[in-house]
């Protein structure tokens, strides 16, 4: 993206309402500030209302009021809602559950990504709206689909089982590789022919983890073919303005790997919605977005979706407090993101989200909501000058990868339904806390700038992947590798001759028994730490021991252990930690010369953007009371010079220009 502004808008659904509320809507989107609306998304039932029968005449108008008002559109391929009469004609294209039950009409996300039938309705719409609005002057970028495989990530119908054996075809090249892959001599479930298989629809008992896996990554290429269709669609119309899609990341991962994606979007976007239950939210935010940020670390990234107060789909959905979509939108920003977008502009009175919210709430505009709203509008356009920048690089890094956490999903485990990301999330959050705003990477990524990486909970790894970590080590680096990590192999298969599998020989230490805890039950640790879920028996090869178990079945063997390795080190923490995490951390990154980037504050969080030689100190205060951070500079939300020292009040937040003397 090279427009020197930052993104503010979201979600716009004229469809829903009447022509005088557009006009109110642009005028209130003109007090906000709103720069850009999303537009389209569900709405293909109303520009092709019966097949190739087209009314193009409202949404030129909507277009022409938008662009007339200086609002910028991100205009969708609505493909996410296929109209009904496309399902009464073809219900052939509704996906089918792992019962082999096919769903009906009424949702959305309704279509098999591998069904001829739906690829030519889903490009034909694409190719329409392509030829009629591809060089309109206020589309500004295109957005394909939207959250590909939220609602329909896998589908078992036969089409998909004759595109997954395809997809298998070109993956083992012969059966008899696919059976050594999977070891399907288990069971006796050797395939004769590439025919046997099928998706993996229900069966009686448990089914191999490999097939599961296989069918997890087939899934997750579908998804991302759809998306190239459309996209390629778009581009033979004559599009020349950027494309993208809404990711949908989380901490532990998400619907389809999107490492893959990233060389197919003009700009990662991503939606976002934090869980109201979570009482540390804000930490899970700041992961999802350096894990956003590491995704493509070469130019800014979007926050596509995220919501303004509460959402509809959680247990107890709970209005955000005063001040946290503020909050949200700059920590978002201030990671990478060249914007802040919502969904959705304005709160729907009916359908299925009636009670998500809005950036316009159901009560209007004299509440707090719209307060903030037209606040947060202002503060965007003050600190715009940020856009563009990049997070200042960083030494640090999780190493995280989506197919990791599937494989552990996937099959009977040591400890089924046990959240292998949350150690992930706790080491980002131990990380930040320290002033060193660590990035989150896949395992494919360029780990050559890092001095210190932590990888945590990579249950499956292939070859190439364990040689490029410890090449890291080797070349300098300090390796931090977590439990449950390098146990199988990329096809799902455990990793024989002892754990922890791929990284063995790295960490110079042999398990031979893995150890989960009972539900409730503690292991103490000699140095006073806890181990909460999981603990190993293990032995030291050729690796010093730092810590041991004290008591019970592991009593006096090594939990954490240390082994120089070329210039760097490489560390194993056999046990999930329930207390005692935070002096691992600062051991570690001792061990590794690092040092913080940015101040460290209690309970604010810092980061600093950077582009051509300038940057900027972003400051959330995320706690109850008024918080005093050294800089000096220029604070561009309330303008005010700053000498020595900036107040940030309490949950409030800062943007400083800073002087060259303070970012060094």
């Amino acid at each position: 993206m090279t427009a020197r502004r930052l993104l503010f808008g979201g979600d716009y659904n004229p469809e829903q309402w009447d022509e005088d509320t557009w006009r109110e809507d642009i005028r209130l989107m003109q007090e906000a500030r709103v720069t850009t609306v999303t537009l389209g998304v569900f709405a293909w039932g109303f520009l092709e209302v019966d097949d190739d029968v087209w009314e193009w005449d409202w949404f030129d108008h909507v277009i022409g009021m938008l662009s007339h008002a200086g609002i910028g559109i991100a205009l969708a391929t609505p493909t996410a809602a296929p109209p009904t009469w496309l399902h009464r004609r073809h219900p052939e294209i509704i996906p089918v559950d792992r019962q082999g039950v096919r769903f009906h009409q009424g949702g959305r996300l309704g279509w098999c990504a591998s069904h001829p039938v739906w690829h030519g309705y889903s490009t034909r719409v694409a190719r329409r709206l392509g030829e009629r609005y591809g060089r309109h002057p206020a589309v500004e970028m295109w957005h394909v689909g939207n959250e590909f495989g939220g609602g329909n990530r896998h589908c078992y119908c036969e089409e998909s089982s004759t595109a997954f054996r395809a997809w298998l075809r070109a993956r083992y090249g012969t059966i008899d590789a696919l059976n050594r892959a999977w070891g399907t001599a288990v069971w006796g479930l050797r395939y004769r022919d590439f025919d046997d298989v099928i998706a993996p629809l229900a069966s009686e008992s448990g089914q191999s983890p490999s097939l599961l896996l296989a069918f997890d990554r087939f899934s997750s290429d579908a998804l991302l073919a759809q998306y190239r269709r459309e996209r390629g669609t778009l581009r033979d119309a004559g599009v020349r303005t950027p494309i993208t899609t809404n990711l949908m990341l989380t901490v532990g991962g998400s619907v389809a790997d999107y490492v893959d994606w990233v060389p197919e979007l003009d700009v990662v976007a991503i939606d976002h919605y934090t869980q109201a239950a979570d009482p540390h939210r804000e930490r899970e935010l700041a992961f999802v977005a350096s894990r956003a940020r590491g995704l493509d670390r070469s130019k800014p990234w979007l926050l596509m979706e995220h919501a303004p107060s509460a959402v509809n789909w959680q247990s107890r959905n709970r209005p955000k407090e005063p001040g946290e979509m503020t909050r949200h939108s700059i920590q978002h920003i201030a990671h990478g993101s060249d914007g802040a977008l919502f969904f959705q502009w304005r709160a729907s009175p009916s359908g299925v989200e009636q009670y998500h919210s809005g950036l316009v709430p159901h009560a209007g505009t004299r509440t707090r909501q719209w307060g903030e709203v037209v606040a947060l509008g202002g503060i965007l356009e003050r600190i715009s000058e940020t856009a563009g920048s990049l997070v200042t690089p960083s030494a640090v890094a999780v190493v995280a990868d989506i197919p990791a956490k599937w494989a552990w999903e996937e099959g009977q485990k040591p400890l089924n339904g046990y959240p292998l990301e949350r150690a992930g999330r706790r080491w980002h959050e131990a990380l930040a806390a320290r002033g060193l705003v660590p990035d989150v990477v896949s395992p494919t990524a360029d780990l050559s700038g890092y001095r210190l990486l932590v990888v945590p909970g990579m249950y499956a790894v292939d070859d190439d992947a364990a040689d490029r970590i410890a090449g890291a080590a080797a070349a300098g680096a300090t390796i931090v590798v977590g439990h449950l990590s390098g146990i199988v192999d990329a096809e799902n298969r455990v990793r024989t001759g002892g754990y922890p599998g791929a990284f063995r020989t790295l960490l110079g230490v042999f398990g031979e028994e893995l150890h989960p805890l009972l539900d409730g039950e503690r292991m103490a640790l000699a140095s006073g730490a806890v181990a909460a879920d999981w603990a190993e028996r293990l032995r030291a090869v050729d690796a010093d021991v730092i810590d041991t178990y004290r008591g019970g079945p592991l009593d006096g063997l090594p939990a954490v252990t240390r082994r120089r390795v070329g210039a760097g080190s490489a560390w194993y923490i056999s046990a999930d930690l329930d207390a005692g995490l935070g002096d691992l951390v600062d051991a570690v990154v001792a061990d590794a010369g690092v040092r913080a980037d940015v101040p460290v504050v209690p309970g604010v969080e810092a980061v600093r953007r950077e582009r051509d030689g300038a940057t900027w100190l972003f400051l959330v205060n995320h706690g109850g009371t008024d918080a005093t951070v050294d800089a000096t500079g220029v604070e561009l939300v309330h303008g005010q010079e700053v000498r020595t020292s900036l107040t940030v009040a309490a949950g409030g937040v800062a943007v400083i220009r800073e002087t060259a003397a303070a970012a060094r």
